[in-house]
């Protein structure tokens, strides 16, 4: 029951939209770190302990301790509300956005957006006057949902949305209405969180106004993440190989110990088509990755393996 239910989820995450697996791992840290929450409440611990090490700081100087948070942030949420926005913001807005970028350029700039959120945070309370000697955390997807917002609301301004008592509104007086609330709210009790959302909207317009005069910012760090995956997906293959390799020749020098008499089935022989099966695969994975196999290929991959 367990095992069909995780194979069941692995089976949704491998298969959804770029933007749906973004959505996942969101909502699975909500869930961890409400669950974690609860279990320190009745322990008598205070949450912040584990949540410092997930929020990022406000200080550049604190960040340099825990480098890591600077990514982490903007996958983690701690208050319901928050969540549900975001991740509500994030399937409409990205899945729109597939409509006009690739699912590389998604990631990568729902991570820039999140680092140009983080910037701007942190500039604010090492320079402001308002913000001396004051330190905070950031957390939520917020500034990750703004830099896809505005990206998009720059390559289709006048693409329309529905909205409820409102009507269609064009995408650039959305875009123009978010960067406006957290102008007017920036008073508030969250500055930092309001400053983050306009450092998310700055990322994603650079993005979008450098990728309509030819450059693509999010390049260096999409090759980055491929090197980071074919790196991971060779080892994976190598492992995978020799693992064959061993237990083929295991086969061999047991079947050494039978009767002469004794039946056995024949080792299988790579064919022609085989061979030029495997080339293609493999030529595949050395292009784009392990990753960029089809359910169909990776059986096909296993099965020639094996007769190899």
């Amino acid at each position: 029951m367990v095992a069909t239910f995780i194979n069941n989820i692995k089976y949704r995450f491998s298969t959804a939209s770029m933007p749906m697996k973004i959505i996942y791992i969101n909502i699975a840290v909500f869930l961890a770190l409400r669950i974690a929450g609860i279990i320190c409440f009745f322990a008598g611990i205070d949450s912040h302990l584990f949540l410092r090490w997930i929020e990022a700081p406000s200080s550049a100087y604190d960040a340099l301790y825990a480098p890591w948070t600077i990514i982490t942030y903007m996958f983690a949420h701690y208050d319901i509300m928050h969540i549900l926005f975001n991740m509500l913001m994030l399937y409409w807005f990205g899945t729109l956005f597939l409509n006009y970028f690739t699912p590389k350029q998604f990631v990568a700039l729902y991570l820039i957006g999140g680092i140009g959120g983080w910037i701007l945070y942190t500039l604010a309370f090492a320079f402001l006057p308002v913000l001396q000697g004051v330190s905070s955390l950031l957390i939520g997807a917020s500034a990750s949902v703004m830099a896809i917002v505005i990206a998009l609301a720059i390559k289709a301004p006048h693409y329309r949305i529905g909205l409820l008592f409102l009507g269609d509104i064009p995408l650039k007086w959305i875009a123009i209405g978010y960067i406006v609330i957290d102008l007017l709210s920036i008073t508030g009790n969250n500055m930092g969180g309001h400053l983050a959302h306009l450092g998310g909207a700055f990322a994603g317009a650079i993005f979008a106004t450098l990728l309509s005069r030819g450059t693509d910012i999010t390049k260096p760090l999409n090759n980055f993440i491929d090197y980071l995956t074919n790196f991971k997906d060779s080892f994976k293959l190598s492992s995978f190989k020799k693992k064959n390799t061993f237990s083929h020749n295991s086969s061999k020098k047991s079947n050494k110990n039978y009767n002469e008499t004794q039946s056995h089935q024949p080792s299988g022989k790579m064919s022609k088509e085989d061979e030029a099966t495997l080339d293609i695969i493999l030529d595949k994975i050395k292009q784009s990755g392990y990753s960029s196999l089809t359910q169909g290929e990776k059986k096909r991959l296993f099965q020639v393996s094996n007769k190899k």
